[in-house]
C-alpha cells in the first residue's frame, strides 16, 4: 500500500501550514510508516492511504515519489 504524509521539518516548532511537506511511503500499515519514520527528525501531521482514484490523482502530480526510508 501507499501512504502519504503530511509532515514539518521542525519537531519542536509549533506546526504551520505553509510549512507542511509531503512525502509518499510503501508499507503493509500505518503503524508500519510510523516505525518507519520514528528515527527521522521529522513531525508527522497525517498519515493517509491513498488507493483507486485518490492514488491514480496523486501518481500524476510531478512531485510524486515513493520515498525509500532507509535511504534518508
Amino acid at each position: 500500500m501507499i501512504y502519504k504524509v503530511l509532515y514539518q521539518d521542525h519537531v519542536v516548532e509549533v506546526p504551520v501550514r505553509e510549512n507542511t511537506k509531503a512525502m509518499y511511503v510503501e508499507a503493509k500499515s500505518d503503524s508500519e510508516v510510523r516505525e518507519k519514520l520514528y528515527a527521522l527528525p521529522i513531525q508527522v501531521e497525517f498519515i493517509q492511504e491513498l488507493e483507486g482514484e485518490h492514488l491514480k490523482y496523486e501518481r500524476a502530480s510531478d512531485d510524486f515519489e515513493i520515498v525509500q526510508v532507509e535511504d534518508l
